[in-house]
């Protein structure tokens, strides 16, 4: 069963810091690309960064130099570390495993309830 389960979203401060968590269960990251996305109130689901299975990773525009995928196959799980956040960074953030995350273009909830992420200014 391909099941992800998200954690470590807060509320912080501008500038601060937050890491995601994404676990794995019933398959293995390690034969995956695994994504994250983000739905902002008013904004549609958007693909903030993907990490492929040869390790590769991509980012957004608006994260690049601010955010972080990486990967531990031992824990089979994949984190996103959020520093130097900004209010637009405001969002339920999920994550996803498989392929074709580049060109989907659903609602977030497809991959359940996601972890609330809030950047007060």
């Amino acid at each position: 069963v391909q099941v992800q389960v998200e954690s470590g979203g807060g509320s912080v401060q501008a500038g601060g810091s937050l890491r995601l968590s994404c676990r794995a269960s019933g398959f293995s990251f390690g034969h995956s690309d695994v994504a994250w996305y983000r739905q902002a109130p008013g904004h549609e689901c958007e693909l903030v960064s993907i990490i492929s299975s040869d390790g590769r990773v991509e980012y957004t525009d608006s994260v690049k130099g601010r955010f972080t995928i990486s990967q531990d196959n031992a824990k089979n799980t994949v984190y996103l570390q959020m520093d130097s956040l900004i209010p637009e960074d405001t969002a339920v953030y999920h994550c996803a495993a498989g392929y074709g995350l580049r060109s989907y273009r659903g609602p977030c909830s497809n991959w359940g309830q996601g972890t609330q992420v809030t950047v007060s200014s």
